[in-house]
């Protein structure tokens, strides 16, 4: 109202004021004001307001994110404890040896489904992908055998020949041994192995996971290395009872050894997922508080400088007005 009325009296003295031949220049330019649309000062306020509502929302949601991937967390971690005893006897029996040197080399890659929990599943992809190298030669044949939809899609890129088997969606259902056993015998049934070398993210704190690998060898290389008198060199000091071979039994250990270890590092990898989106989401948080703070900051002064332009222009049209 007040501007309006301002408008109207310095036109009717427009004369008075300025005395002066108004020129093209002049003209051209009170035309362009007068069409300049209304409320062009509170444009930048309102995109500033959109931000901070864009922000906002974003903060929610990554504060709803961390407290899911806590209660996961919670359910998730007992179960990958004590999953932890079913692999221990058979590495005290048949041993861990990563450095064994065999031809055929199974790589098997466990990641997540899912993404926004940091750099797990590139830790997984990288160790892998460092695996492989060491493990490639004239003679030897490594291959891929990818477990999650993120390790999939970054494997694919360079590496698509040597995926023999890639398998998604195994964290939709709440994980369980069975279901765990049964894709160990299909890896087992698709593949030719000397060794397999399972990669994934090992447990330690919310804050922390160390990449594993774990090496599960085939029944013919167990044999070979406990003729050799190596590290699995004891077993010809176990007896054997029943009708069953020597080679029979060691075909149901490693069988059963895998469905182990498989079943312990998907669980690992799923309680380090969890962890890793807990911390990811919370510097999210905090970072959207950070951008919300100085965004508030911005508005304010933004706003103030408005209010006080337009007071400054109140102010001086009243002066022009009274002298």
């Amino acid at each position: 109202m007040a501007m309006a009325a301002l408008r109207r009296e310095g036109r009717r003295f427009a004369p008075l004021i300025s005395p002066q031949p108004i020129t093209a220049a002049v003209r051209s330019s009170l035309i362009q004001q007068e069409q300049a649309p209304l409320g062009v000062r509170s444009i930048s306020t309102q995109i500033i307001r959109n931000r901070m509502k864009s922000v906002k929302n974003i903060q929610k949601i990554t504060k709803a994110m961390k407290m899911v991937a806590a209660s996961k967390l919670r359910a998730i971690q007992t179960r990958a404890e004590n999953s932890r005893g079913l692999w221990q006897p058979f590495t005290a029996l048949l041993g861990d040896t990563p450095s064994v040197d065999v031809k055929k080399n199974v790589i098997v890659t466990i990641s997540s489904d899912k993404g926004l929990c940091g750099g797990i599943n590139s830790t997984s992809v990288k160790t892998s992908k460092a695996l492989f190298k060491l493990t490639s030669g004239p003679d030897k044949e490594p291959k891929y055998v990818v477990v999650g939809e993120k390790a999939k899609a970054q494997l694919v890129r360079d590496s698509r020949k040597h995926i023999d088997i890639s398998i998604t969606g195994l964290q939709k259902n709440p994980l369980n041994y069975t279901q765990v056993s049964v894709l160990a015998d299909d890896i087992l049934k698709n593949v030719e192995y000397d060794a397999l070398r399972v990669v994934f993210n090992k447990f330690r704190s919310v804050i922390s996971f160390i990449p594993t690998t774990a090496t599960v060898l085939s029944p013919e290389i167990v044999e070979r290395e406990a003729e050799s008198g190596g590290r699995l060199g004891d077993l010809d000091s176990y007896e054997i009872e029943g009708g069953e071979t020597k080679s029979e039994i060691l075909q149901n250990l490693t069988e059963y050894q895998f469905s182990c270890v498989l079943f312990n590092a998907v669980l690992e990898n799923a309680c380090s997922e969890q962890g890793a989106r807990m911390s990811a989401m919370d510097s999210s948080s905090r970072n959207a508080g950070e951008v919300l703070d100085r965004l508030t900051l911005t508005y304010n002064r933004t706003r103030q400088a408005s209010i006080t332009t337009e007071l400054i222009e109140i102010i001086s049209g009243a002066s022009a007005l009274e002298g």
